[in-house]
């Protein structure tokens, strides 16, 4: 990972983090069947009632499921298959496939009228529910295969029931949509359909998280799904041209529409995403942001006929197409654009349009592969959604050697409201770029000191060294094997799963958590990192799985931020050894992967749990974010987070007091309040709190007797 990754052809530099592939080639290759690596490998487990495939965007999620359905249609008896999508503009993800002509058994076909996506009207709740007779009408036909959106089948569920989707396999694309929340009725049907156990269920998603921390599924629930997890590791390093992909924020004071074209290169592909009308950064008429982003490229020349593109000249003499999907005021001519766009002729076009202005769409599901910069203005709700967005830019395409996501926000001005709300904008934009990083870093099998090396694991040149510091690389799954002394194994088989599946769902709710992201990023100075990754990460792991034992809560909190802060520090180890290599001023254009920055770190300390526990994970992207923020706004920044300092509450005091615990198990003796080591003074003082929080409940019981009597 490289820092200040900048823009060569604008004047301006984006402080970025630059993540390098390895461009292997083997996730485009195609086995006898036409399968793909990741689908390869979700077809070896069609045979399960219940599957959840984890798999970034562009991995071939959708032609996994045509695999998997067809099978499951022709071998395992299953009369029908559904295929639920979020959006109607992601139906057209699951067209007709001739498959049989790259060596599978079967074709995919879906008749016109099965797919529901096409069908005209919205997704209004009038619209929607008018579909459920088509539904109903499918049901009872002998066609195979029916595509319809997430409300539609909601609505179809309520009005028909569980039972009359029996022996059907149910595809759920998009799945971090659901929750096990009460409230959200696709997450309740799903438990209905489960508990009922009369349907075959396949989940797909590129990101196995949610915006609002609630989880996905039940652990009752989880526990029944097979896994086939494909990481954005596997996915990038196997591409054929995609070199690097740089993830930036940049920020700007006044209007938004005056920074676009300081980071907006017209000679890339771009989606630009503008901002909601009631978001902060909106200028509250939609359609003038759009018409001033435009102007800013060029001279307007008219509207292209048959595709409804904006034409502009820009200065040099190139004229850009561009596709406005943000007026909504004449429905015809935003039709004719949409259809432009999915217009399976021009998939393979990459001159077909330059840039594409969009509010609210071109997110998931939106498949354009020439994009090389998503370029987004403001915060987004979730960082599921930054995910989502950033996924549009990596896909691969000849001759497209890099991609960019920026994130265009709003820097802190004197106004104290006006800072909390770019303070909250800031951290979001960081914890989006933090979670992308650990999304992109490879899947990490951490064991104790010297439990020796890992079948498949190659430990470079001299192999596994007893007392070294080693790194096992796994070249088939992307898997890195680190040693770390003093680690908690994990002891039940759903904790271990956990430590081997989830560990980027705990890092997501480590990032959404704002305590963190403040006291981590700017107030370094009074803020200890075990507070960050002992008691934060902790308290975040306890409240997720309530149902483990300590020892395995434990051990998933350490195996979180390792991964957190392996990853993190591999990045610093990089950055710094790409400065020592370029001049100063420049940018730096190292080709180093993260696997490197990983062995670098590793080499240069003796891994332990506790010094893990003692490095900051936000130390790196402080790095970069005072390279992008005026120092002047940074300092107010930190000063309005500082001053937030309050005293321990009684929660974290009753941590403090147990990690006080185990330090007097370890070392025979409690944490000494005037102690040298920090950490040591921070359990003390909080076994100190622990006792005034009890003395004043005893006081207030006492002085209620007293009353009482």
């Amino acid at each position: 990972m490289n820092e200040n990754a900048g823009n060569p052809t604008n004047a301006y530099t984006v402080p970025s983090v630059s993540i390098a592939t390895a461009r292997t080639g083997v996730s485009t290759k195609a086995n006898a069947l036409g399968m793909r690596t990741m689908q390869e490998r979700a077809y070896a487990k069609r045979g399960e009632q219940y599957l959840l495939i984890k798999s970034p965007p562009a991995s071939g999620k959708s032609r996994a499921l045509m695999f998997i359905a067809l099978d499951k249609l022709h071998n395992q008896g299953l009369q029908q298959a559904i295929i639920v999508v979020p959006e109607r503009s992601i139906g057209g993800s699951f067209a007709d496939e001739p498959l049989s002509k790259y060596g599978f058994y079967w074709d995919w076909q879906v008749a016109p009228q099965w797919n529901l996506c096409n069908a005209p009207g919205v997704d209004e709740p009038r619209v929607a529910r008018s579909k459920v007779d088509a539904v109903r009408k499918f049901l009872a036909s002998a066609d195979r295969v029916l595509v319809c959106t997430h409300a539609t089948f909601r609505f179809a569920v309520e009005e028909l029931g569980i039972e009359a989707f029996d022996n059907r396999l149910i595809a759920i694309d998009e799945f971090h949509h659901v929750s096990s929340n009460p409230d959200n009725k696709l997450g309740s049907q799903l438990g209905a359909f489960i508990a009922r156990d009369k349907v075959h269920l396949v989940a797909m998603t590129g990101s196995y998280f949610r915006g609002d921390s609630e989880a996905v599924l039940s652990p009752a629930d989880e526990g029944r799904f097979e896994t086939i997890t494909y990481t954005y590791y596997e996915q990038l390093n196997g591409y054929n041209w995609l070199k690097s992909l740089d993830i930036g924020y940049f920020f700007y004071t006044d209007r938004y529409v005056d920074a676009v074209p300081k980071v907006l290169d017209p000679a890339l592909k771009t989606i630009v995403h503008i901002p909601n009308v009631n978001a902060r950064e909106s200028l509250k008429d939609k359609e003038r942001e759009v018409n001033e982003i435009m102007h800013s490229l060029g001279e307007w020349k008219g509207i292209d006929p048959a595709s409804g593109f904006h034409l502009i000249e820009t200065p040099v003499g190139q004229t850009l197409k561009v596709a406005d999907l943000v007026d909504d005021s004449d429905a015809a001519r935003r039709s004719r654009v949409l259809n432009a766009l999915k217009d399976p002729a021009q998939k393979d076009n990459r001159d077909h349009v330059d840039i594409i202005i969009a509010l609210g769409m071109a997110k998931e599901g939106f498949d354009w592969i020439w994009c090389e910069h998503a370029l987004t203005i403001g915060y987004r709700s979730s960082l599921t959604e930054i995910v989502q967005i950033i996924g549009r830019a990596t896909r691969d395409a000849k001759g497209k050697e890099r991609a960019r996501f920026t994130n265009l926000i709003a820097e802190p001005t004197a106004d104290q409201v006006a800072v909390a709300e770019a303070v909250n904008d800031m951290l979001k934009a960081i914890a989006a770029s933090l979670l992308m990083e650990q999304v992109l870093a490879p899947r990490y099998e951490f064991t104790p000191k010297n439990t020796g090396p890992k079948e498949g694991f190659d430990y470079g040149e001299q192999g596994y060294q007893e007392d070294g510091h080693n790194v096992g690389v796994n070249k088939d799954t992307g898997q890195v094997h680190v040693e770390i002394n003093g680690l908690i194994t994990p002891q039940s088989g759903e904790a271990t799963r956990i430590c081997r599946e989830d560990l980027n769902e705990v890092v997501t709710s480590f990032l959404q958590d704002r305590t963190v992201l403040e006291r981590g990023l700017f107030d370094q100075e009074n803020t200890l990192p075990e507070e960050l990754t002992q008691l934060r990460m902790g308290k975040i792991v306890r409240e997720r799985y309530p149902e483990l034992s300590e020892a395995d809560q434990e051990a998933i909190r350490q195996h979180a931020i390792a991964a957190m802060n392996i990853t993190q520090q591999a990045k610093l180890a990089l950055a710094g050894a790409d400065a020592s290599g370029a001049d100063a001023g420049q940018t730096a254009q190292g080709n180093t992967s993260l696997l490197d920055g990983v062995r670098k770190f590793v080499n240069v300390r003796d891994l332990d749990i506790d010094l893990i526990d003692r490095i900051n994970p936000f130390e790196a992207a402080y790095a970069v974010l005072a390279k992008a923020m005026d120092e002047k706004s940074l300092r107010q920044v930190q000063a309005s987070i500082a001053a937030k300092k309050v005293n321990i509450p009684e929660e974290e005091a009753r941590e403090l007091a147990k990690r006080a615990l185990l330090f007097k198990n370890e070392r025979g003796r409690l944490p000494d309040i005037n102690s040298a080591d920090a950490w040591e003074k921070r359990m003390a003082e909080g076994v100190a709190a622990l006792a005034r929080y009890r003395a004043q409940a005893k006081m207030a019981q006492a002085m209620g007797e007293t009353g009482n009597g």
